[in-house]
């Protein structure tokens, strides 16, 4: 067994004794380091006994001896831990009743979807199926300065991927005329009227809390100024304003905005319109008419519930039952459009599907599965606490999805020379999972091989290691270069088992390897290493986008024949 198992097994026993009053168990132990180096899971034979002597010896030291002995090798251990609470489905919802729940989810395409969105997406997904309900795809399409359909495109596909289907599919802007109609029974009744007030004098007035002169507009001149909206006034000149109270403590409720004019060509409507309706508006009048009995957003919209409420009950409309949950953002990786874009603009980041962002097609690249960012979701619940994960929280769900279908393959970098004389084949069979039937993959050798630089390091004259899948070698030179002796019937106990590739078949690849963008607030240079590996032929009849666990080193992504992304451990 090499030391750098030898090392993880004694890690692994000392956090399991530590945290259990002093005392681990070899079962639990072996059943820890399967989990972690599934390879092993063919070996067990050879592993049990190294094991049964480190727990032994682990068992012996003293509850403060383990601790001492973990501060000096292992003082990651004693790191407080963040940990993500697993529970099994949503709480049940307030006055739902089986067959009548109606969710939706209402993005606004103004960038590409991200993990936000999906929690979002799956949350109300999954709360319509748990009552058998429907489910509500609604573009927020209402700002046509900010929305393309390059992300109206995106967002559809983003959702395909994540497996969401949906009952009924709509654009906000669809409604239109029911949003003037509405606007206009608003003015009429006398809750909204049309401010023509300066931008600046408007956020003075709703900070020190006093009411404008235009409040006190009368209902015709209002409705002539609506008409002046359609056509005479320009954008910033005037807007709808809804009379919600300006003394209230919720800055939300001081004469929010209702419509305003935006001249910007829409990606479907065109010209067709220049007054729109605002979020508040169109949410509210959208979910009452969708027929939406359970509203879910992010907690930042907290504030704006009584808004909402308030706009309904103003046009005696029915109430959707609202509540929040909170953001979900993986510590340095930013979710803002504000961030992510000048990082593309500059150069810093590629685009939108770089394996650093978490955004969904990211993830997708990055070989993240659907399936294991809807568990993780699942597995976070409908909390309001801030959820500032840590990626690897969702490469524990990926982990459980992509190893039981990643074949395996030899890969070698910061690559040496080894000869081998004495080789008495010149194929050989590797089987390409440890535990699953897939098959097996022949191997052309000859003599001369690649080992990896970190492996080669640990490799003196006179030792022996062995070739996984192969046999021993006993190497005979060190340098430069190593050369080597074939060893029939090899002992395979305490050698250094090593992967390798042949030189005259090995294919190169840039392996891209992606860490957090931040360090706090700072961008981090050395977020994305390009490593130039070798690894086997068999690589190149893979499809692009298969999973594939480098032996030794980790899970990948293929993202073309001459370049891998890196998944995760």
């Amino acid at each position: 067994m090499d030391e750098e198992l030898k090392e993880e097994i004694k890690k692994i026993a000392l956090q399991n004794a530590f945290e259990h009053g002093g005392e681990t168990r070899d079962k639990v132990v072996l059943g820890k380091i399967l989990g972690t180096k599934p390879e092993f899971r063919s070996k067990v034979k050879e592993i049990t006994g190294s094991i049964s002597e480190i727990v032994s010896s682990v068992n012996q030291s003293s509850l403060e001896e383990q601790e001492i002995e973990i501060k000096e090798k292992f003082p990651e251990l004693l790191a407080p831990k963040e940990k993500i609470v697993e529970r099994e489905g949503l709480p049940e919802l307030k006055n739902a009743e089986k067959g009548k729940v109606i969710t939706r989810f209402p993005p606004e395409p103004n960038g590409y979807p991200h993990i936000g969105h999906a929690k979002a997406a799956i949350i109300n997904s999954e709360y319509a199926k748990m009552y058998g309900g429907k489910f509500i795809l609604r573009m927020d399409d209402t700002n046509p300065e900010a929305e393309r359909m390059e992300y109206h495109a995106a967002i559809k596909v983003g959702l395909e991927w994540l497996g969401i289907k949906f009952d009924i599919v709509k654009n906000t802007s669809d409604d239109m005329d029911v949003f003037y109609e509405k606007g206009i029974e608003l003015i009429n009744s006398g809750k909204a009227y049309i401010c023509t007030c300066k931008r600046e004098d408007i956020s003075k007035n709703r900070r020190e809390r006093r009411a404008c002169k235009c409040s006190t507009d009368n209902i015709a001149k209002n409705n002539k100024n609506w008409e002046k909206m359609k056509g005479k006034f320009k954008p910033g000149d005037a807007i709808v304003r809804f009379r919600g109270d300006m003394k209230a403590d919720n800055a939300v409720m001081r004469d929010p905005v209702l419509f305003r004019i935006i001249d910007g060509k829409h990606y479907t409507l065109g010209e067709k319109y220049r007054i729109w309706p605002s979020y508040d508006m169109a949410v509210a009048i959208e979910d009452s008419i969708d027929g939406v009995t359970h509203a879910f957003r992010s907690k930042e919209f907290e504030l704006r519930k009584e808004l909402i409420d308030a706009i309904l009950d103003a046009l005696n409309m029915r109430k959707p039952i609202q509540d929040f949950f909170s953001r979900l953002e993986f510590k340095g990786m930013p979710i803002s459009k504000r961030i992510i874009k000048p990082l593309i603009e500059e150069g810093k980041v590629s685009w939108y599907d770089d394996p650093r962002l978490p955004t969904l097609e990211a993830l997708r690249r990055r070989g993240i599965k659907p399936e294991a960012i809807k568990k993780f979701i699942m597995s976070l619940g409908l909390t309001k606490a801030n959820t500032l994960a840590p990626f690897d929280a969702l490469e524990a769900f990926n982990r459980k999805f992509v190893d039981p279908d990643s074949i395996r393959l030899f890969m070698v970098s910061n690559v040496k020379k080894l000869t081998v004389k004495n080789l008495p084949i010149s194929s050989v069979e590797i089987p390409n999972h440890p535990i699953k039937d897939m098959g097996k993959r022949k191997i052309e050798i000859d003599e001369n091989f690649y080992i990896s630089g970190n492996d080669a390091q640990d490799t003196k004259e006179g030792t022996q290691i062995r070739l996984l899948g192969l046999g021993n070698v006993l190497i005979t030179k060190e340098g430069i270069e190593l050369e080597g002796e074939f060893i029939k019937n090899g002992d395979m106990t305490n050698i250094p088992k090593i992967q390798w590739v042949p030189q005259k078949i090995a294919h190169k690849i840039k392996m891209i390897i992606p860490r957090a963008l931040f360090n706090g607030d700072e961008f981090n240079e050395n977020s994305l290493e390009e490593l130039d590996v070798y690894t086997e032929p068999h690589y190149l009849q893979l499809k692009e986008g298969e999973e594939i666990q480098f032996v030794r080193y980790g899970y990948c992504r293929k993202d073309s024949q001459n370049q891998t992304i890196f998944t995760h451990k």
